[in-house]
């Protein structure tokens, strides 16, 4: 097991309650939720049940059927509602002489098919039956993150209140891919485990296919545009499998690719034409529950004025170039790495990787026990503005302004970019009439060169502390 200490800490936790506990898990697909559980738990789950992805109640019945037949063989006859299976999971639990029994429930949107009255039975289960006792474990995992959520987390039913414990799975860190990594065999520098990193995000599943002997760009080539490379057709299952209705999801996250500092809510709604009202609302929740995009307010603005960005790094990858392959060169691209658009990518990328890993930011910055406003800033002037992609607004009366530069050697800063650095200083002083000091704070790969413009930055850090 690779990471997730806090979480099997939470799950142990619960496992040595002295009452029954209901479990939810929720996160992206294939970030290691239904691995997570049992590895914690391994031969001491119960029963298990996967849900099947867009099949009918018969199916679901069906699949119920032959789950706990499998694992109970009895005389039971297939349940013709849900409320007949969970009275057949009842019965067969009570028949187990385990202390603690652990009931897991795999891919529980998926169940609640049109009409189907799922929910209502569960709901009958937990609350008529296995809340009273203090011996069950009941544990359900599900990607589709915004019906976890608004389903069953936040139920306003017969559920309301009855979710004990809520854990939500989140991508590897970087420290935690190199981790995983090493425990293959592979070793790679941190540069080249930044680089799979900006293309796969933290996804466990993606990284299963890194191979060893093979660098970064040799290892994106291969998972990314080969004929038969696992992220190739990974987008369209992605959406399908999350959501009912996919389109204006895809429709929106393909928008705001277009625009590294994101949309407003306005500007959305003209990109896509979808109209305002509860249905863009939902959209953008469910889009952000199942962290393909964040939502955030610039700097000294109103939430009115929030922002919605694409934050997924797969989606922003497959957008870029996946979508547009045409070519059946095997070498595309490790070809494409020096193209314009590759940079403006790269350069977006690491900007999102920083954004990811702030923790480490603010452990190198010195000030992780600090009250901290994290957001972005954009001028107010629209000829020779300025735009800063990380604010830090701190309780002890500094501000650092960060800009996140990638390249493949210690950055320099010339004489141009030294006098937008001063720019920026100035004019996000000037405009906010801060007190602070502001710091400006460089976050690069291999540090800056020194020269006669590198002492005018304050917080030099390398790619290394993201690894903290």
């Amino acid at each position: 097991m690779i990471g997730r200490e806090d979480e099997m800490t939470l799950l142990n936790e619960k496992y040595a309650s002295e009452k029954s506990e209901f479990i939810a898990l929720y996160g992206r697909r294939r970030v290691g939720k239904t691995y997570l559980v049992r590895e914690a738990f391994k031969d001491k789950i119960t029963f298990q049940l996967t849900g099947i992805a867009n099949a009918t109640l018969h199916d679901q019945l069906l699949n119920f059927h032959l789950a706990l037949q499998d694992q109970y063989p009895t005389l039971n006859v297939k349940p013709t509602n849900w409320i007949e299976a969970f009275q057949q999971l009842k019965k067969s639990i009570e028949r187990t002489n385990k202390t603690r029994k652990i009931i897991f429930i795999d891919e529980l949107p998926w169940f609640d098919s049109p009409n189907s009255k799922f929910i209502n039975a569960l709901e009958h289960f937990w609350n008529s039956w296995a809340s009273a006792r203090k011996d069950i474990m009941l544990i359900v995992c599900g990607s589709a993150a915004s019906w976890m959520i608004n389903k069953l987390i936040n139920n306003k039913g017969g559920l309301h209140n009855r979710v004990t414990l809520r854990l939500k799975i989140e991508p590897f860190t970087l420290k935690e891919c190199k981790s995983f990594l090493q425990s293959k065999k592979i070793h790679l520098d941190n540069y080249q485990i930044i680089q799979l990193y900006m293309a796969l995000g933290g996804v466990p599943f993606y990284w299963d296919e890194v191979q060893k002997g093979l660098s970064a760009t040799q290892n994106i080539n291969h998972i990314c545009f080969s004929r038969n490379g696992l992220l190739v057709t990974e987008f369209s299952n992605i959406f399908k499998s999350l959501f009912s209705k996919a389109e204006k999801h895809e429709l929106i996250v393909t928008e705001l690719a277009k625009k590294s500092k994101g949309f407003t809510r306005n500007e959305i709604i003209l990109a896509t034409k979808i109209s305002d009202g509860g249905g863009l609302t939902t959209l953008l929740n469910e889009l952000e529950e199942s962290g393909f995009i964040r939502k955030y307010i610039p700097f000294n603005k109103k939430s009115r004025e929030s922002l919605y960005q694409l934050s997924d790094f797969y989606t922003l990858f497959y957008i870029n170039f996946i979508k547009e392959y045409q070519t059946t060169d095997s070498d595309f691209w490790i070809k494409t790495i020096d193209s314009p658009k590759y940079r403006s990518w790269s350069g977006y990328a690491y900007e999102q990787v920083c954004l990811y890993h702030l923790a480490t930011i603010k452990k190198a910055l010195g000030i992780s026990g600090i009250e901290t406003n994290t957001s972005s800033w954009r001028s107010k002037i629209g000829v020779n503005g300025a735009q800063i992609d990380l604010v830090i607004d701190r309780r002890d009366q500094v501000i650092n302004l960060c800009e996140m530069k990638f390249s493949i050697n210690e950055f320099e800063i010339d004489k141009k970019y030294d006098a937008e650095l001063r720019n920026k200083l100035g004019t996000f002083k000037t405009e906010n009439k801060t007190r602070k000091s502001v710091f400006m704070t460089l976050i690069t790969t291999f540090g800056l060169q020194q020269n006669q413009y590198s002492g005018n930055v304050q917080n030099d850090l390398k790619m290394d502390i993201l690894f903290e």
